[in-house]
């Protein structure tokens, strides 16, 4: 698991990295950018693996990247186990 999850904070990097992916590497909670200098898991805005479907209720996909999402550790904790609440984070504007 440590890999996949290397893999996926190195994948939103290149995505962030490129102004024409970057919306593909916001957290997937409150669309804001994501630091992705920072290390991951590190601060409340750096990359944390999140997964659409949680593993405490689908246990089968906790490797399964088709399940996997970017988002903000500070996001990730907020929302837990569930799913992701309306107003959990603070949304940013589609132009960020």
């Amino acid at each position: 698991m440590h890999q996949l999850r290397d893999d996926f904070f190195d994948e939103g990097r290149r995505l962030d990295a490129d102004p024409t992916t970057r919306h593909l590497s916001v957290c997937w909670i409150c669309k804001g950018r994501i630091d992705y200098d920072a290390d991951q898991g590190t601060t409340p805005e750096s990359h944390h693996l999140d997964h659409r479907k949680p593993v405490s209720t689908h246990p089968e996909l906790q490797e399964d990247p088709d399940n996997f999402e970017h988002s903000h550790k500070a996001c990730n904790q907020q929302r837990g186990a569930g799913a992701p609440s309306p107003g959990l984070g603070e949304e940013m504007p589609a132009w960020w």
